[in-house]
């Protein structure tokens, strides 16, 4: 059984890389854009536990390294992607967060995950901005975070797929990040949790198309992270506690849902259960 393929977003967990919070880390909070400064040993304690809510859910941890002293590091969703050929090093869009992609390099290496392409400048991609809509559809945000070069690399990394690309709204501007999966999070083959006023037209259009229905996020709950869940398998889903109408409308469309905390590792660095993952294997 390979030991790596996730071009899937919703298929079972079966390994996945995080990246604990490191006590260098919290200096920075500010150069990296941080709501507070984050508290080390609460923040070791959440991501403790978020670990054990993932291997509870039959997924092997992958623990990296990673690039030292750079608080959004424990987003390891955002620099690499997983397929077939082993991983894709990203090139993030935030120029901290550059040296991220080869600092995991060690990392892949003793997970047996070989390094399959990598995004060049002048393109730049957060994994953020990326979902996998099946194993042959590759979704793209074009935003602040991801241009167009980016998505270009992204269709030539992945041959096989077909690369579709949308353009993501200004919202709040560069200085805050909006990625495609702020508005979206695959749920099933056929069930996504969807903001759709922010969301894309196009995007809602394909989503009919394919006969994939929707979980609407309500607007007060789409600031809190509402729309970042991570699918553990079909219809299984973990979410940052506290979006209790969203999580009302993922368990009314038949989701399994599977809280954590997350004051430290989520909120104050505005990154939630997808962002905190990055899936090797989907099976």
């Amino acid at each position: 059984m390979t030991q790596y393929d996730a071009r899937s977003m919703t298929a079972p967990l079966r390994r996945v890389l995080v990246r604990p919070p490191q006590a260098a880390d919290a200096a920075r909070w500010q150069e990296y854009g941080w709501r507070a400064e984050p508290d080390f040993a609460r923040a070791a304690a959440e991501h403790k536990a978020l670990r054990e809510l993932l291997e509870a859910a039959g997924a092997e941890i992958v623990v990296a390294e990673g690039e030292a002293a750079n608080p959004d590091a424990i987003y390891t969703y955002d620099p690499l992607l997983v397929g077939a050929e082993g991983a894709v090093l990203l090139r993030p869009g935030k120029d901290g967060r550059l040296g991220e992609p080869d600092a995991l390099l060690a990392d892949l290496a003793r997970a047996g995950v070989p390094v399959a392409a990598r995004i060049e400048a002048p393109g730049t991609v957060d994994g953020g901005d990326t979902l996998w809509l099946d194993e042959r559809t590759l979704l793209a945000g074009r935003g602040y975070r991801t241009n167009g070069a980016g998505v270009e690399q992204l269709a030539a990394a992945f041959p096989d797929a077909e690369v579709l690309s949308y353009d993501l709204p200004h919202w709040n501007g560069r200085g805050e990040v909006m990625h495609l999966m702020s508005l979206i999070s695959p749920l099933d083959e056929d069930l996504a949790l969807v903001y759709p006023r922010l969301a894309p037209v196009r995007l809602l259009e394909l989503l009919a198309e394919r006969g994939i229905e929707t979980v609407e996020v309500p607007d007060e709950e789409f600031e809190t992270m509402g729309p970042n869940v991570l699918a553990l398998g079909p219809r299984k889903a973990l979410a940052l506690e506290g979006n209790n109408e969203t999580r009302r409308r993922m368990e009314a469309a038949g989701v399994e849902v599977v809280t954590y905390k997350g004051d430290e590792i989520s909120r104050k660095g505005d990154g939630g259960p997808t962002c905190l993952t990055r899936p090797i294997l989907r099976a």
